[in-house]
């Protein structure tokens, strides 16, 4: 079966993926940073054996994963899938996985929170995410009473989380935006509608790929529904703009978008049939023309990084047009 990640369409639109998340803790345990190891481990495995039914309930297959026993390569491999967040990465004390054979759902025992449950899916379908993390939050709830206050909501570790404890998020790709000298004033602005922007492995992380994520910020004070459309507003009016630049762009130098995207296509394939000349090599070619052809390759490569600079100042002015187009986010949400 594939992966959900394999599934993501390889087309021209911003939105790489969707993700809904639920925090939730029993009531009848402290919160996971005040567990003793052995406390956490009884909760774990009281929680497992109240969800073996749940291949049954939903007709998707499960595993169990034991994250304390799990290597650190494992664990970093699972934190690039978003099957965990850096804190859960680097835990050390005891905590489980339950996971579908796509990953495209997860539920975490003793994280953050003693219960993390999760939806991811291709694309920006937050409205079936949500769904589906909502039927599991409703099947949970049948085996555990959560810890809830009339008044705040559900109770969760980190204050940020009380409320609806949902985190909905929509993954980007910004690649012209992201080349705008002001894009982090831009991102900052941000907070101003209730959602933040940051790395799609988290903040203060190194961003591979301008793969930018979209999330709320609240979740005290508003419902499931508000949370999802207004982190759908947001992401539409961000891709909107790195739509706008990368029309500007293509239109403005034609030729080096063209160039680039010839030679990215072709990277593969010619690098694939160098590799298989170089195995079947004629053992009878003089070596004395490898000097030459090393001259001649510096001499290429040179002329290159001459060809390249004025290119990139051009990417560069077409990518400060985002500043032109960043004040135009100023209407407010309905």
């Amino acid at each position: 079966m594939l992966k959900w990640y394999e599934k993501v369409k390889n087309d021209a639109s911003c939105i790489v993926a969707g993700r809904v998340r639920l925090a939730r803790n029993w009531d009848e345990y402290r919160f996971p940073n005040r567990l003793e190891d052995a406390e956490a481990q009884q909760m774990i495995r009281r929680l497992k054996d109240k969800m073996r039914d749940l291949p049954d309930r939903d007709g998707t297959d499960y595993e169990y994963r034991d994250l304390l026993r799990a290597g650190e390569a494992e664990r970093g491999a699972m934190r690039e899938r978003k099957l965990l967040n850096r804190t859960l990465a680097e835990k050390k004390t005891p905590g489980g996985m339950i996971v579908s054979e796509d990953e495209s759902v997860s539920i975490v025992l003793n994280g953050d929170d003693h219960i993390r449950m999760q939806v991811l899916a291709p694309g920006g379908g937050l409205a079936a995410c949500y769904e589906r993390v909502n039927a599991l939050d409703d099947y949970v709830n049948e085996k555990v009473y959560y810890a809830f206050s009339p008044k705040y909501g559900y109770l969760t570790s980190y204050p940020t989380n009380v409320g609806t404890g949902m985190r909905a998020a929509l993954t980007l790709h910004l690649p012209s935006l992201a080349a705008s000298k002001r894009f982090p004033e831009f991102i900052a602005a941000m907070g101003r509608f209730g959602c933040g922007v940051r790395g799609v492995y988290g903040r203060n992380s190194e961003n591979i790929g301008d793969l930018y994520e979209v999330f709320n910020q609240r979740t005290l004070g508003t419902t499931e529904k508000e949370i999802m459309d207004r982190v759908a507003y947001v992401a539409g009016q961000i891709t909107d703009q790195e739509k706008q630049i990368r029309e500007s762009a293509l239109e403005k130098h034609r030729l080096v978008r063209e160039d680039e995207a010839a030679k990215a296509s072709s990277s593969d394939g010619k690098a694939a049939a160098k590799a298989e000349e170089s195995n079947e090599g004629d053992s009878d070619k003089p070596k004395k023309k490898s000097g030459i052809v090393r001259v001649v390759r510096q001499q290429n490569a040179s002329s290159k990084l001459q060809q390249r600079r004025p290119r990139r100042k051009a990417e560069e002015k077409a990518a400060e047009s985002a500043d032109s187009l960043a004040p135009s986010l100023t209407a407010p949400i309905e």
